[in-house]
């Protein structure tokens, strides 16, 4: 059995398509599928269903996956624990991080940069449980999600980064409720615009109209945030939205916000798949990420503050 192997059957799962799986690797197509008919003549069992018209893996072949992933990031962590005998401060690691906390990953970037100078960082912006899928099939070795939701069984580590704070947000154009607060049945009335029903923000902001006894005004769903923060600067939309997830910038176009009451308080962290061995890379990542100081977004007071800080070093 080769690593090639290995690599051409994550990659085949990944495109479900031989071509693509092949050209990816830089390799023919027959190439890629007489690695695969070897392997299977080796393991003495059928990995690929190859007579649907969508490419899919036997039971069987899960199973060989799942140990084909695990294999390569064990490979992988050993090239990197290697890298750092060496004392070469580099490496590379995926990161997943959920819309309503993206903005935080400038500050995350720049510290895992700072302590580690050579990182090469990937960065990928998707659902809660994408990520998590993703954290599962080694494609990503840190995430950042709700902590609400983690499967039980002790999977994933989890560290705390902070605590959300929920706003009613709209631009000059909107009639706002209040002054400084306003309640959920207020924030129901106006023409609003969410994030799809897809994503766990979502699905804890219905829990708050839902729990107020109202059903909101919602005229635009998305699972783009800038595609939010574009319908707040026209003026067109109001919104809910953690704090964090406030437009970083408004062109000038000044934002009415009101607090939410009650608040919603889901926590947000770091996540990982626990592993009996850990790498010197992953490890150094980990500390660094979980030393964040991020009560920085709880509140609007200190989230101005945060913002002006960081304007100054721009």
């Amino acid at each position: 059995m080769f690593l090639r192997q290995l690599t051409y059957l994550v990659a085949l799962d990944r495109f479900r398509h031989f071509s693509r799986a092949a050209e990816h690797c830089g390799v023919s197509q027959p190439a890629l599928s007489a690695a695969i008919r070897q392997l299977e003549h080796e393991l003495g069992v059928t990995i690929v269903r190859r007579r649907q018209r969508v490419l899919g893996l036997t039971p069987e072949g899960e199973r060989v996956l799942a140990w084909a992933r695990q294999s390569l990031a064990a490979l992988d962590g050993l090239r990197q624990e290697a890298g750092f005998a060496h004392e070469e401060a580099g490496g590379s690691l995926a990161i997943g991080i959920m819309p309503p906390a993206q903005q935080l990953a400038p500050l995350l970037m720049e510290s895992l940069r700072a302590a580690i100078p050579a990182l090469h960082l990937e960065l990928t912006v998707a659902a809660h449980g994408d990520i998590l899928r993703g954290l599962s099939e080694q494609r990503f070795g840190l995430g950042i999600v709700y902590l609400d939701r983690l499967p039980a069984g002790g999977t994933f580590e989890a560290h705390a980064l902070y605590v959300e704070q929920h706003v009613l947000v709209g631009g000059p154009g909107i009639v706002m409720p209040g002054r400084v607060r306003c309640a959920w049945g207020d924030a129901a009335g106006l023409p609003l615009c969410l994030l799809d029903r897809s994503m766990r923000s979502r699905q804890i902001v219905d829990r708050g109209f839902a729990e107020a006894g109202v059903v909101p005004d919602v005229r635009f769903e998305t699972n783009a945030l800038d595609l939010l923060h574009a319908e707040l600067r026209a003026g067109r939309l109001a919104s809910v939205l953690p704090v964090a997830a406030l437009p970083p910038r408004t062109d000038g176009i000044p934002l009415q916000i009101r607090r939410l009451d009650p608040s919603l308080t889901p926590a947000v962290g770091l996540v990982r798949v626990r592993q009996p061995m850990t790498s010197a890379l992953m490890a150094r990542c980990w500390h660094v990420a979980s030393s964040l100081v991020l009560t920085d977004v709880l509140t609007m007071e200190e989230r101005r503050s945060f913002l002006k800080k960081r304007t100054k070093k721009l």
